[in-house]
């Protein structure tokens, strides 16, 4: 059975995250650390390499201290 591919992917905007990151004045290896994965992984999300999970979304909007969805992340729509 095919997997059926997500009509829709959620990309983290980076220019807010670099942002963000600048105005809490913590680097990327922080952040990573503060949300409980590696500094490489956070880099695959940052260059869109990888797409965050719910949970992971979760867990940068707490720590970001950014409540708009919108704000942090990108809605790509897949055809």
């Amino acid at each position: 059975m095919k997997r059926r591919r997500p009509a829709a992917r959620v990309r983290l905007n980076q220019r807010c995250v670099w942002d963000r990151i600048d105005q809490l004045n913590m680097s990327q290896n922080d952040l990573a650390r503060r949300i409980g994965i590696t500094s490489g992984y956070l880099s695959q999300l940052m260059t869109g390499a990888r797409c965050p999970s719910a949970e992971m979304r979760k867990h940068l909007q707490e720590v970001l201290g950014i409540g708009s969805f919108d704000d942090l992340f990108i809605l790509e729509v897949v055809e």
